[in-house]
């Protein structure tokens, strides 16, 4: 049945929905975005053609909201609703609130959805379709003690996994019958938190399988037709963080194998719009090529740009509206053949601290900036949620941005990848960008050696890898330039007088500089002396660096509140760099490609100091207390388990820094605390 989209509500945030709304925008259809409280100076509001509020913060309290939704669809004349990914996008019951409002859905029907959309209806769907499946548990039974019955039977160790969502919540390796219990229940937590189901699974853990999935498309005229491969065998706390198409792994052979299971198991229900088919790939004791399915995400993935970057010429959310529309399928099995070429590459940027097994962050964006020449590359897209000024809420992912490079080979593909991420700037907040770069640059993941454990074999020491103190003295030596040259620039008398000019020549000008807590260096503070010379140029000392400097230009870009921000090109003795700065009241913000390095100005004199905290454990962000498991007078020993708070839609554990007696306990489950509260105090 043909059906009129005129005008398209996103259900969503961030990037995916300002990427939709570029599509929806290029076919000429009129855009409505909703938003929380949290989000109301986000770009993808700006990116739509009208908004919606829904809500405070709290996914809960807004997103997730069916009601509310299909008030912003009735009150702005809404006609069709997508609900990006995440959120509502696999449920089925708002599928079919939408359809009942007499709406167009777009995605695909909420009996697909019911039946591959849960993973535990999934596996058995797959089975009937003659799909392999991994060895597991997907019972009506939810007790901890079905569980354990099955772990017997299938084997340590296990993955418990929730059966409403993905993205790594609700899901725990178990290795032995001691850390069921625990692990069963802090899974089932998190899953009603992140999904409002509890429901798990539990399914044999193979130990080191690459992760691939098949991008499917399917009309409502029968036709059902997959779009390649893609690997996203590199994650961290089972969320990936690095996708690519196609996969090193796959050859044609196996690629007709597994797009014709996907496809088969897909025709199984009847599929329409767009699904994803996840599976394990992994070698037999023979060793020949296996797989085993996994899930169907019924819905748009994160990742899906890459597959468009080897498929010139598709848009993915085109072919979801066409369909929608009722519209058949425009492309087919040889044109897919005919069109792929290439390589693609996406890296997930994320505000998280990967020297704290990747916890996630919240808190300001000082930047995000990119040269001219990089930024409007033609093998470069930017898919991102945040821009300068921009605040990362504590409620939802982590996620940023993502960078997508298409190269004529895998190897252009890495080598432009590593470049994008050498020279963004996006300081302010600890973000897995450094860490990102170390991924691309490790010779297995260059060969291609890959697999889901690629993060613990290959980059534990680029978790905690800082910048060197001559990166930390250069990013130094350049801010406090940058700092004088502005006081000059702004001078109302004499203002052709040198920067750092001081009535006795042989002084110099010494700016303090403290290392700000998101560069994660252990150096604190670096004093740069800077002393002018009769040429214009500076001789800058800082550490063990010395050399002769000058700025040779300064532009700066539109003033936002009351920061700067601006490119300097600087000479430090015969070299000449590229330098990003941001200025925001005492903190200093420097990025030289591919390091960035942040700093708090240390005042002339000092200024009075507050007390400090007492000695015990704190709240590594905003977040809400859920369990606390000490009592006062208890004796714990280092690493202990304190409290369990929830942040950011993942739970964290609390742990002791050290041994010792619980001499305060500060909070209670439920409370909410900010980032840098004691929660615990630990005597001796």
């Amino acid at each position: 049945m043909k059906r009129d989209i005129h005008k398209l509500l996103v259900a969503n945030r961030g990037e995916i929905a300002s990427r939709i709304f570029r599509t929806a925008h290029a076919m000429g259809i009129a855009t409505v975005a909703t938003f929380s409280d949290a989000d109301a100076d986000l770009p993808f509001v700006r990116d739509a053609g009208e908004a919606f509020r829904l809500g405070p913060g709290p996914s809960r309290d807004s997103y997730l909201r069916i009601d509310r939704i299909l008030e912003a669809a009735k009150q702005t004349g809404a006609d069709a609703v997508h609900p990006g990914f995440g959120f509502l996008a696999e449920n089925d019951a708002f599928a079919q609130a939408v359809i009942d409002a007499g709406l167009t859905w777009v995605g695909p029907s909420p009996a697909a959805i019911r039946a591959m959309g849960l993973k535990r209806e999934a596996k058995n769907t797959a089975t009937k379709a003659g799909v392999p499946v991994i060895p597991g548990y997907s019972g009506e039974d939810q007790s901890v003690a079905a569980f354990a019955s099955a772990a017997k039977n299938i084997g340590y160790p296990l993955l418990l996994k929730a059966s409403a969502g993905g993205g790594g919540k609700g899901m725990r390796i178990v290795r032995g019958e001691d850390e069921l219990e625990a692990a069963y229940e802090s899974a089932r937590r998190e899953a009603e938190s992140a999904f409002g189901n509890p429901t798990l699974i539990a399914e044999k853990y193979l130990e080191r399988p690459r992760h691939i999935e098949i991008q499917i498309l399917g009309d409502e005229h029968g036709q059902v037709l997959h779009f390649m491969e893609r690997e996203c065998s590199v994650q961290r706390r089972h969320q990936k963080i690095l996708e690519e198409a196609p996969s090193v792994a796959i050859d044609g052979s196996l690629r007709a194998r597994i797009g014709a299971s996907a496809v088969a198991l897909c025709q199984a229900i009847g599929y329409t719009n767009a699904g994803t088919v996840e599976l394990v790939l992994t070698k037999n004791a023979s060793g020949e090529a296996e797989f085993f399915f996994l899930e169907v995400n019924t819905r748009l993935q994160v990742e899906h740009p890459v597959t468009e970057g080897i498929l010139p010429g598709l848009d993915l959310v085109e072919e979801q509206i066409r369909i929608a529309r009722g519209e058949r399928l425009r492309w087919d099995a040889a044109r897919v053949a005919a069109t792929y070429s290439g390589w693609s590459i996406e890296v997930r940027l994320c505000a998280e601290d990967p020297a704290s097994d990747f916890l996630p962050q919240s808190g300001p964006i000082a930047d995000f900036h990119l040269p001219r020449e990089i930024a409007t590359a033609p093998w470069l897209r930017i898919e991102s949620a945040v821009e300068r000024g921009s605040v990362v809420s504590i409620h939802y992912d982590s996620m940023i941005a993502k960078l997508i490079v298409r190269g004529g080979s895998r190897e252009e593909a890495i080598q432009r990848l590593r470049l994008a991420l050498s020279s963004l700037s996006v300081p302010g907040i600890r973000t897995n960008r450094r860490f990102l770069l170390a991924l691309v640059d490790h010779p297995a993941f260059v060969r291609g050696e890959l697999d889901t454990h690629f993060i613990e074999t290959h980059l534990g020491d680029a978790k905690t890898a800082q910048a060197s103190v001559l990166e930390v003295e250069r990013a130094a030596s350049i801010g406090a330039l940058v700092l004088a040259t502005l006081r000059s620039e702004e001078r109302a008398l004499l203002p052709s007088l040198p920067a750092s000019f001081r009535n006795n020549r042989y002084g110099a000008d010494r700016t303090t500089l403290s290392l700000h807590a998101t560069t994660g260096v252990d150096e604190v503070e670096h004093v740069v002396a800077l002393t002018p010379r009769r040429d214009g140029a500076c001789d800058v000392s800082c550490g063990g660096t010395s050399v002769t400097a000058r700025v040779a230009q300064i532009v700066r870009d539109a003033s936002l509140g009351g920061a700067l921000a601006g490119d300097a090109t600087i000479d430090l003795g015969s070299h000449r760099v590229r330098a990003r700065f941001v200025i925001d009241d005492d903190n200093v913000h420097v990025h030289v490609a591919p390091t960035s390095v942040s700093f708090t100005r240390v005042p002339r004199l000092p200024r009075p100091g507050g007390e400090s905290a007492a000695d015990g454990s704190v709240a590594p962000m905003p977040g809400k207390i859920l369990r606390v498991l000490v009592a006062v007078g208890d004796q714990v020993e280092t690493g202990a388990t304190l409290l369990l708070m929830e942040a950011m839609k993942m739970e964290h554990a609390i742990k002791a820094s050290h041994a010792g007696k619980v001499a305060e306990v500060r909070v209670a489950a439920g409370d909410q605390v900010d980032g840098g509260q004691l929660l615990i105090v630990l005597g001796e």
